[in-house]
C-alpha cells in the first residue's frame, strides 16, 4: 500500500519530522515500510533544483512568427522581468492570442536537468538556451513527463489557482511515497486515515478528523428505504451494512490535478471525476466504494423504482464483470443485483453494464460491509484480485460505510457538480453490539516488565479512540472502537501501549531467570545425519514443492506394456486435494518424492550434464476419513528420503575420465554407503522388486527385519519420457524414511563393538556354482555364517554365465578374509575353515566348488 507523506500531512502535521526518523518510528510499531520513493526532493532520481525549477504564471499567449505549431508564453516566475517561453504545447496553441491568462505551471530555467518528454523511457537532459525558429528561448514550461510524473507526454502540467509565483517546485509537488508492508488482517492500516491516526498517537499529535464528519456538514439522514430505490438484504449472514446515497446531475470529467497525482503515486490510475472519488476515498478511509450510473439500474417485475438486491448469487449465474470478462458464479458468492439481474460481485468489482460512462448523470453511490471471509473466497475462486476485495477480506469497520459514502459524496457535489440527495439509504441487519474490556494499567507493567506511566497508558489509548471510564480499584473500563476488531482481550490493549510507547524505549537487561533445560530432538538429529551422509556420499539436497501437479502422479505410474496408469496401487492412502488452490498445478498434495525429483532433474540437465539430488521430506495421504468431533483430519504425513542420479559417472577433465552414464549399481553404491553407516548392512536385504515407475528387472526392493524400507531401480523409459528427461539411464529411490530410522536406532542399541584382531588375516578367493535364481546376497550371507567368527569379510568380485558352468547356473567368486582374535591361522586351519564353508554354503543353497 503506497501513501504520499504529503497526503498524510492533512490529518496529522508532520513536516518537520525527518523521512528516515519517521520510517523508523513506524517500523517499531508494526507498521512496516517496505520502502520509499522520493518526488523531487534530494535522493529522487530527478531531484527538481529549488533554483532552476520553481512555480510561474502563464499571462499570455501569442503566435509564432516563423511557426505554425508553436507558440510564445509570456511567463512571470517571480524574476525582474517576465520570460518569454517557446512552447507546442497543445493547451496553450489552442489558446494564442489570449491574453490577461493566470495559469499556474511548472517552470524550469536553463540548466535544469529534466527528462525528455519527447524520448522512450526516462532519458534525462540538460535544459539549454537555444533559438527555436529565429526566437530565443531560455526557459521551458513542463509538462509531467519531463518532471517524472508520468510515463507519457500529453501536455503541460497546470497547478492550482491558489499557487504562490516563483517558489520552489518541490515544495509544491515534491512528496515522499511510503509503500507500507502490513501483514495481517489489520483493515485498519488500509488507509491514508488510519495511518495518520496510528502518527498521530505514537507523536502525540492532534488529528484532524474532518472526513469523517461529512455526514453533519451534509445534513445526510439515513433511512431504510429511500423513495430512489427498493433496497433489499436477502442474506445479512453475508452482507451486515448496506447504504446507498443518490448523487443527481454530476458532470463526467478528468478530476483535477491534485487527485490525479495523489491516485498515481498511490498506485491506481485516473480515470474520471466520479470513478476517481470512489478510489480516493477508498484509499482516504479505507472504505472501498462502488459508483452504479443510476440510469442502468432496472427496477423489479412489479416495482416502480430501481432495486438494489444484495444475494447470494444462483449457482451457475453469469455476469461481465468491469475488465470485460463473462464470469459464472457459484452459490455461496456474493451478487449486488437490480430487479433484471447481477450488477457487482460484492466487494469484489462491478459489472460492466451499469458502470460510469460519460453520459452519466445521476450516480447511485454504493458503500457497504460484507462478510471478510466470503470476499476472500469469492476473490480467490474467481481469480479476480482488486483494492477492494484486498480490503474487506481484511476486514472493514460496518461503521465506516455511511461515513465513506457522505465523504465521497461531498466530493462529487465540489469536483462534479452533483446535487446530494438529502435521505441516504440504509439498511443494517448486523450491526454490533459495543464491546468493552476491564483494564487495570497493572497489567501492562506486569506484563511488559517495564513501568509506563499511567496517564501516558491513558494517553496512549485515548488516542486509538479508546474510551475510557474509571472502574474500581484504579482500573478502567476500555470501550472498543468499531474499527478495531482485532481487539478482544486486555492484553490487546497491552501490545497497543507497547507499541505505541515504543519498543526501543525497553531497557536492555537479561533474563533474570534460569532456562529451561534443553532436550534433544532425536527424530530432527537423526534426520539431519541421513542429511549429512548423503552429502558426504556426493549428491546435493533439493527441497520441492509439497503441492505437485495432479497429472503427475499418473505419469509416474505408467504401465510399460501399453503405457495405460497402473492406478494408485503403488501409492498409499487416499490424494488430498486442494479444494482452492492457487494455480492447477499446484493442487494436489504428493504421495511421493518421485515427481518432484524427476521434476527437477529435468529442469537441471537443461544447464548440466549430470545430476545426483536427494530429497527429505513428508508426503502427504488420507489414511482415514476425517473426523468432525475429534478434530482428526485422518491425513497421514510419514517421512520419506529419496534420490536420483543421472548422467555421465565423471566429469570431462583433461585426463582419461569415464564418460559411462551412472545406473542402478551407482545408486547402489551410494545406498550401500548409507546403510553401512547406519550399522544395517548386514540387517538389509536386497530383493528383486517391482514398482510402475522403474523398469523390469532393474529394480530392487529393500527389507529390514520385517519393514520394507522402500525401493531402488533405473528409472522406466515410458516415465523418463513423461517428465522429459534426456534418453539416459536414470536412476531413483524412495524409502521410508522413519522405518530407516527405527531400524538404524535398535541396530544402534544392539550394536557390539569387539576386539581388533592383533593377527595377520589371510586372504583367499572362492568360486561357487549356485543356481541362476540364487542371490548373490544368500550366498555371501551363508559364507559369512558358516565361517564365523573367522570370516570376517565376504566379498563379490566376479559373476561368470557360460559353457564352463552350464544352463541355468552362474559363478560368483568372492574374496574371503580370515581372522582370527587369538592366533594367527596356519594353513591347515584355513584348509579346515574353507572346507566348513562349503559344506554349510552346499548344504543350504546347493553350491558347488567352481574346479579349475
Amino acid at each position: 500500500m503506497k501513501i504520499p507523506l504529503s497526503w498524510i500531512n492533512d490529518y496529522v502535521k508532520i513536516d518537520d519530522i525527518p523521512i528516515d526518523a519517521l520510517r523508523q518510528r513506524l517500523d517499531l510499531a508494526g507498521l512496516e515500510v517496505g520502502g520509499i520513493e522520493i518526488i523531487g526532493h534530494t535522493g529522487a532520481e530527478l531531484p527538481w533544483d529549488p533554483e532552476k525549477i520553481t512555480t510561474a504564471e502563464v499571462l499570455s499567449v501569442r503566435p509564432h512568427p516563423n511557426a505554425d505549431r508553436l507558440v510564445l508564453a509570456e511567463v512571470d516566475y517571480g524574476g525582474p522581468e517576465r520570460e518569454i517561453a517557446v512552447t507546442g504545447a497543445p493547451s496553450l496553441f489552442a489558446r494564442s492570442g489570449e491574453t490577461g491568462l493566470h495559469l499556474k505551471v511548472a517552470f524550469a530555467w536553463e540548466g535544469a536537468t529534466l527528462y525528455d518528454g519527447h524520448a522512450e523511457g526516462w532519458t534525462q537532459r540538460k535544459l539549454k538556451a537555444t533559438k527555436v525558429r529565429g526566437v530565443l528561448s531560455r526557459a521551458m514550461v513542463c509538462s509531467e513527463k519531463e518532471l517524472g510524473l508520468a510515463e507519457e507526454q500529453t501536455d503541460i502540467i497546470y497547478l492550482p489557482a491558489d499557487t504562490p509565483v516563483g517558489v520552489p517546485l518541490v515544495d509544491v509537488l515534491g512528496d515522499y511515497v511510503l509503500d507500507f508492508d502490513i501483514k495481517g488482517p489489520f483493515g485498519h492500516l488500509q488507509s491514508v486515515f488510519g495511518i495518520a491516526r496510528e502518527i498521530a498517537a505514537l507523536y502525540d499529535r492532534p488529528l484532524r478528523r474532518a472526513p469523517l464528519e461529512a455526514m453533519g456538514r451534509l445534513g445526510l439522514r439515513a433511512v431504510a428505504q429511500p423513495d430512489f430505490l427498493e433496497l433489499v438484504i436477502a442474506d445479512p449472514d453475508l452482507c451486515p451494512r448496506y447504504t446507498a446515497t443518490m448523487i443527481r446531475g454530476v458532470e463526467i470529467a478528468p478530476s483535477p490535478l491534485w487527485m490525479q497525482m495523489r491516485l498515481r503515486r498511490a498506485g491506481m490510475r485516473p480515470i474520471n471525476n466520479i470513478v476517481d472519488i470512489t478510489n480516493y476515498v477508498m484509499l482516504e478511509l479505507g472504505e472501498p466504494l462502488h459508483a452504479f450510473d443510476y440510469a442502468d439500474l432496472n427496477a423489479r417485475p412489479d416495482g416502480d423504482q430501481p432495486a438494489i438486491i444484495v444475494r447470494r448469487a444462483a449457482e451457475g449465474e453469469p455476469m461481465t464483470t468491469l475488465d470485460g470478462v463473462p464470469r459464472a458464479f457459484d452459490g455461496e458468492m456474493l451478487l449486488i443485483t437490480d430487479g433484471a439481474g447481477p450488477v457487482a460481485v460484492a466487494g469484489v468489482m462491478g459489472g460492466l453494464d451499469s458502470e460510469v460512462a460519460d453520459t452519466t448523470r445521476d450516480v447511485l453511490l454504493e458503500a457497504a460491509s460484507f462478510n471478510f471471509i466470503n470476499t476472500r473466497r469469492t476473490s480467490q475462486t474467481l481469480k479476480l484480485f482488486t483494492e477492494s476485495a484486498s480490503r474487506f477480506g481484511k476486514r472493514v469497520d460496518s461503521e465506516l460505510a455511511a461515513v465513506a459514502a457522505a465523504r465521497a459524496a461531498e466530493l462529487m457535489a465540489d469536483l462534479a457538480g452533483g446535487v446530494i440527495d438529502p435521505v441516504m439509504g440504509d439498511l443494517y441487519p448486523g450491526k454490533p453490539e459495543p464491546r468493552a474490556l476491564h483494564f487495570d494499567p497493572a497489567l501492562a507493567d506486569r506484563l511488559l516488565g517495564v513501568q509506563i506511566p499511567r496517564e501516558e497508558q491513558r494517553r496512549i489509548l485515548t488516542a486509538l479512540e479508546f474510551e475510557l471510564a474509571e472502574g474500581a480499584d484504579e482500573t478502567w473500563a476500555a470501550r472498543v472502537p468499531t474499527y478495531r476488531l482485532d481487539v478482544e482481550r486486555p492484553v490487546d490493549l497491552v501490545e497497543e501501549i507497547a507499541r505505541v510507547w515504543g519498543y526501543d524505549h525497553f531497557p536492555h537487561t537479561l533474563i533474570d531467570e534460569a532456562l529451561p533445560p534443553l532436550r534433544r530432538n532425536l527424530s530432527l538429529e537423526e534426520e539431519a545425519r541421513v542429511r549429512d551422509l548423503l552429502v558426504g556420499l556426493g549428491l546435493d539436497e533439493v527441497i520441492t514443492y509439497s503441492l505437485i501437479d495432479p497429472a503427475d502422479e499418473p505419469r509416474l505410474l505408467c504401465r510399460p506394456e501399453d503405457g495405460a496408469t497402473s492406478g494408485d496401487a503403488e501409492l498409499p492412502g487416499e490424494p488430498v486435494t486442494l479444494l482452492n488452490s492457487l494455480a492447477p498445478e499446484r493442487s494436489h498434495m504428493r504421495r511421493t518424492l518421485l515427481p518432484g525429483l524427476l521434476r527437477t532433474a529435468a529442469s537441471n540437465l537443461r544447464f548440466l550434464e549430470r545430476v545426483a539430488i536427494f530429497e527429505v521430506g513428508h508426503v502427504f495421504y488420507r489414511a482415514a476419513p476425517p473426523d468432525p468431533e475429534s478434530g482428526e483430519t485422518g491425513v497421514a504425513e510419514p517421512r520419506r528420503v529419496g534420490a536420483l542420479i543421472t548422467g555421465p559417472r565423471e566429469g570431462r577433465w583433461w585426463q582419461a575420465a569415464d564418460r559411462a552414464p551412472l545406473d542402478y549399481f551407482d545408486l547402489k553404491g551410494v545406498a550401500e554407503g548409507l546403510l553401512e553407516h547406519l550399522a544395517l548392512t548386514d540387517r538389509a536385504d536386497w530383493r528383486r522388486g517391482a514398482h510402475p515407475a522403474f523398469h523390469p528387472g532393474r529394480c530392487a526392493e529393500i527389507v529390514v527385519g520385517e519393514r520394507v524400507l522402500g525401493v531402488l531401480g533405473e528409472v522406466h523409459p515410458l516415465v523418463r519420457e513423461a517428465f522429459a528427461l534426456p534418453e539416459q539411464p536414470v536412476v531413483a529411490l524412495e524409502w521410508d524414511l522413519d522405518a530407516l530410522l527405527d531400524a538404524a536406532r535398535a541396530a544402534d542399541a544392539e550394536k557390539e563393538v569387539g576386539m581388533i584382531s592383533t593377527y595377520p588375516p589371510v586372504y583367499e578367493d572362492l568360486a561357487l556354482i549356485v543356481d541362476e535364481a540364487t542371490p548373490a546376497i544368500d550366498v555371501q550371507r551363508a559364507i559369512v555364517q558358516a565361517g564365523h567368527p573367522l570370516v570376517t569379510r565376504a566379498l563379490l568380485f566376479d559373476v561368470y554365465r557360460g559353457p564352463q558352468v552350464g544352463a541355468g547356473q552362474k559363478s560368483l567368486a568372492f574374496a574371503l578374509t580370515y581372522q582370527s582374535p587369538g592366533k594367527a591361522l596356519s594353513e591347515k586351519d584355513v584348509e579346515k575353515l574353507r572346507g566348513r564353508v562349503i559344506k554349510k554354503v552346499e548344504k543350504a543353497l546347493g553350491a558347488k566348488l567352481r574346479g579349475g
